[in-house]
């Protein structure tokens, strides 16, 4: 291969990679009711079908869970059936990450089953929900892909999200946002924990890296 055409192909692989960071926008996907698990006020989990106050006390001695699948774990062992435990994800969950989630998690937002299971992972990397909605539109309706939106996250890059993207954060309100653009720019997720970890608590911070990504 000539001098030329490696300086073409190397034109084009960093076009590509330009393209791909410019157009990189995590989010969590529009809430249409879906309350989030690990923030969720004592009063509104109460409120979900086959809770109990001692569930609900559970829920919120054990938070952050770490992955929805942590949530189905405890709630089983509360005496809850593998279908009570699906109604309650019809009103609560937590939030799946795009890029990483587990077979496993997918499957269990309602109605997702082994094929949208497939489709999630086949369109990795997720960059923002315009992708979403176009790929997983080509399956399901409008009304479909924005329910299934709800139970999404794609990470949301510290140095460069814009407010609406960070405010999408479950829980995180004006205070907050200042605080994650005040100590900008991180260089590593230890900086992020060090900084955020002034205000709040280590399961609060642990919750919000959940949804956090540095790049």
């Amino acid at each position: 291969m000539n001098r030329n055409r490696l300086l073409l192909f190397a034109a084009l692989a960093l076009t590509a990679l330009a393209s791909f960071s410019v157009n990189v926008q995590g989010q969590v996907g529009k809430s249409l009711g879906i309350i989030d698990a690990n923030s969720a006020a004592e009063k509104d989990l109460l409120g979900l079908p086959h809770m109990t106050p001692a569930i609900v006390k559970g829920i919120i001695e054990k938070r952050p869970f770490m992955s929805i699948v942590d949530l189905n774990a405890f709630l089983l062992t509360q005496s809850l059936t593998a279908q009570q435990a699906a109604a309650i994800y019809g009103k609560a969950f937590v939030h799946i990450n795009l890029n990483t989630a587990t077979r496993e998690e997918i499957v269990l937002i309602p109605g997702a089953g082994n094929r949208m299971a497939r489709e999630f992972a086949e369109y990795r990397p997720w960059r923002n929900f315009a992708q979403f909605d176009k790929e997983i539109g080509k399956y399901v309706g409008p009304a479909e892909t924005a329910r299934l939106a709800q139970y999404c996250f794609i990470p949301i890059n510290l140095n460069t999200a814009s407010d609406e993207d960070i405010l999408s954060i479950p829980g995180l309100g004006p205070r907050m946002l200042r605080e994650f653009k005040e100590y900008r720019p991180y260089k590593t997720i230890e900086q992020f924990r060090k900084e955020i970890g002034k205000y709040v608590g280590p399961k609060e911070v642990a919750r919000f890296e959940r949804y956090v990504t540095i790049q």
